[in-house]
């Protein structure tokens, strides 16, 4: 997916005697499912909602499909103090839970069988055909409908239908946008808000396993990290749900990060914007629209609304993909990472953060805190090639921040995923511009850099050839769209 939200340390082989694993462990949490207080005292801490739902209470409309967070059929409405998200039930844990509310598709119409709008409007324009993928799209366009979101066609973009065809069923979140929202539908504030300020999950039973740590600061999760430093720490779960569902991995030592406020913030001052390691990319959309609409644009294109609700750019950062989006835009931008290490803190250039494939540098208890960008006039074009425009993993994702002065080009950063095994700066591609006119003689004779910089693999996505072609082309459509032409086209009409 490209959006990879647990801050973690892959774990080493420890002597001694063997841990339990999470999935051997039994915890107790409480929240709301479709608006009654449920208690869940029996299951581990990495069993999904989703399986849950299916498994224990029988509600089955919640759908298995891809079970990786990709189609959507698992949607479910996961509301807190901070509103109502839709989000994977697939690869959403439990304890993610404890202390919100949770709606499934049994729970959007009314006790007594009212239909919501979105349920009626799929009625009327025959939105569903064989109706597996129709909970999901229920569920979505009843959040999207609760938090007065119109852009129907991004709220809908990680719901996959294969057979009806999305024309229908737009058509049917159109002809609803205008319905009030059922009364049924609205938690109540105050339960959520008891619910939220009590305890977090416990053991089940006295002499039960410790609890997967919860901590509500970072000071706490520092000391506790410095001592677990094998420890799988998770934000949304977007990638560690993965590890659970598909890699059946045994997790043994675990934190749950959403507690952490201070992991939540954004601080923007006249000189620096701040972003906490647990912003999720829903959040830092619109700060990034203010600042950098292209990286708002790309980020846009992050996995679904589902994904970016749960996914966290500190996670993005930490698990080292050379295909994530966010760090080659960060890196444009001259992003510095802030990490921590018990009470020791040490910031770094992000680009520095990246050693090999698979390889930070970060050391053992050590974990994103937060990473800045220099406040700076926005010269920042962001492109990401795909084959599909939204929830793919980019082939090359290119970012580009040249300054250009009475026409010579006075700065540049540029930076790359998906061509080589880390995120990466085009160094000698910048060396070639820095001082040059800004035009296609000078984009031109950066031709031969390209490969001083790159070595890209090929593999199911792109070729090394194609990949090094591509990179070179986005450096003329920078030029071309900083002369005023418009390379974003998404139809070409005859």
């Amino acid at each position: 997916m490209g959006c990879t939200p647990a801050l973690r340390r892959i774990g080493r082989a420890r002597d001694g005697p063997r841990k339990q694993t999470a999935a051997e462990q039994l915890m107790s949490i409480t929240f709301l499912l479709n608006g009654e207080t449920v208690e869940v005292a029996d299951q581990p801490p990495t069993r999904s909602l989703l399986d849950w739902l299916r498994d224990t209470r029988h509600l089955t409309g919640t759908k298995e499909g891809c079970n990786e967070g990709d189609c959507g059929a698992c949607t479910v409405m996961v509301s807190d103090g901070r509103g109502h998200r839709a989000l994977n039930a697939c690869i959403l844990f439990l304890p993610q839970l404890q202390g919100k509310a949770v709606r499934t598709v049994e729970g959007i119409a009314a006790p007594d069988g009212t239909l919501h709008p979105v349920q009626q409007a799929m009625i009327d324009h025959h939105g569903a055909q064989c109706g597996f993928c129709t909970p999901g799209f229920i569920v979505s366009m009843a959040t999207a409908h609760l938090n007065g979101a119109t852009d129907h066609d991004t709220q809908l973009a990680g719901n996959l239908c294969r057979c009806t065809g999305y024309a229908p069923i737009l058509r049917a979140a159109q002809a609803a946008q205008a319905e009030p929202v059922p009364e049924w539908l609205t938690t109540p504030a105050s339960l959520v808000s008891e619910l939220s300020s009590g305890r977090a999950p416990q053991p089940q039973g006295a002499d039960g396993p410790p609890a997967p740590h919860q901590p509500k600061t970072t000071a706490d999760l520092a000391r506790w990290y410095l001592d677990n430093p094998d420890a799988t720490l998770i934000a949304g779960a977007t990638d560690v749900g993965l590890w659970v569902t598909k890699q059946q991995r045994n997790l043994h030592d675990i934190a749950f990060l959403g507690g952490i406020d201070e992991l939540r913030r954004i601080d923007v001052t006249d000189t620096t914007i701040r972003i906490g390691a647990g912003v999720t990319l829903t959040d830092l959309l619109p700060v990034m629209a203010t600042h950098h609409p292209d990286f708002a644009a790309l980020i846009n294109r992050y996995g679904s609304v589902q994904v970016r609700n749960a996914a966290t750019l500190g996670g993005n950062i930490a698990n080292g993909s050379p295909i994530g989006d966010g760090p080659p835009a960060l890196i444009a931008l001259g992003a510095t990472l802030h990490l921590r290490q018990g009470d020791a803190q040490r910031s770094l250039p992000l680009e520095d953060f990246f050693r090999d494939y698979g390889k930070q540098d970060r050391a053992a208890g050590e974990f994103v805190e937060a990473v800045s960008i220099p406040r700076q006039t926005d010269r920042l074009k962001c492109y990401k090639i795909s084959k599909r425009f939204d929830q793919d993993i980019s082939a090359v994702c290119g970012c580009f921040n040249v300054t250009v002065d009475a026409g010579t080009v006075t700065a540049a950063r540029i930076a790359f995923g998906g061509m080589a095994g880390t995120p990466k700066r085009a160094r000698h591609v910048e060396a070639a511009l820095l001082g040059q006119p800004w035009g296609a003689e000078t984009v031109a004779g950066a031709w031969d850099a390209w490969a001083q910089d790159f070595t890209p693999l090929s593999d199911m996505r792109a070729s090394a050839a194609y990949r090094l072609d591509v990179a070179r082309s986005l450096l003329t459509r920078c030029l071309l769209e900083d002369l005023g032409a418009d390379t974003r086209v998404w139809e070409v009409h005859p």
